[in-house]
């Protein structure tokens, strides 16, 4: 494991939504539909059945799930390569999602093009867009993290409630913090540093 911070990609950014229908691969939850993203908040977080900082927030990212219902699309996608992680392929992503209750689509990024379109660096990776589908958010969950205190989520919801709320989004936004996502040999991208 190599501790990694999220690369903090510029607010403002689009959702890549084309990298996302080409290279995402469902396991559970169902397809990524663009029809479905339209006029809608999107909230993406790169996660993988193995990592403990995912298992941190497992728990907190199912009350959200329920909590979202209808007011936001949640995406969940594993980018980890299945080379030297074959745990974080699709049977163990599909009983990470039945074990945590989680119904929002959970997809593979097999060729890691989707990761690489949101610069992404670490599980958990947070990524919530406005309606207009422009990032309003990136960074942690909270400030706890495995061993250190229970994750209420505190950051992102605060981010999310400000969103649907039309209100101004909390400042600082702080980076996340959790594993690295493992690149293919040869295939990482300029911002990995492990």
């Amino acid at each position: 494991m190599v501790l990694t911070a999220s690369t903090m990609l510029p607010l403002g950014t689009p959702l890549p939504v084309a990298a996302m229908q080409g290279g995402l691969r469902p396991v559970t939850g169902g397809t990524l539909e663009a029809a479905a993203l339209e006029g809608r908040p999107v909230l993406v977080l790169f996660l993988c059945p193995h990592c403990p900082f995912v298992k941190h927030v497992e728990a907190e990212l199912t009350r959200l799930q329920d909590d979202l219902t209808g007011r936001v699309a949640l995406i969940g996608i594993c980018s980890n390569s299945t080379t030297t992680h074959p745990q974080d392929g699709p049977e163990g992503m599909a009983a990470q999602a039945l074990s945590c209750r989680w119904t929002f689509p959970y997809l593979q990024d097999p060729d890691q093009s989707v990761a690489q379109a949101f610069r992404a660096a670490c599980t958990p990776d947070v990524f919530l867009f406005d309606a207009a589908h422009r990032l309003a958010y990136r960074g942690q969950f909270d400030d706890s993290r495995p061993g250190g205190g229970a994750c209420d989520g505190r950051d992102l919801r605060a981010a999310l409630a400000a969103l649907l709320e039309g209100r101004p989004l909390p400042e600082p936004q702080r980076p996340a913090i959790g594993c690295n996502i493992k690149w293919r040999a040869g295939a990482e991208p300029p911002w990995f540093g492990g």
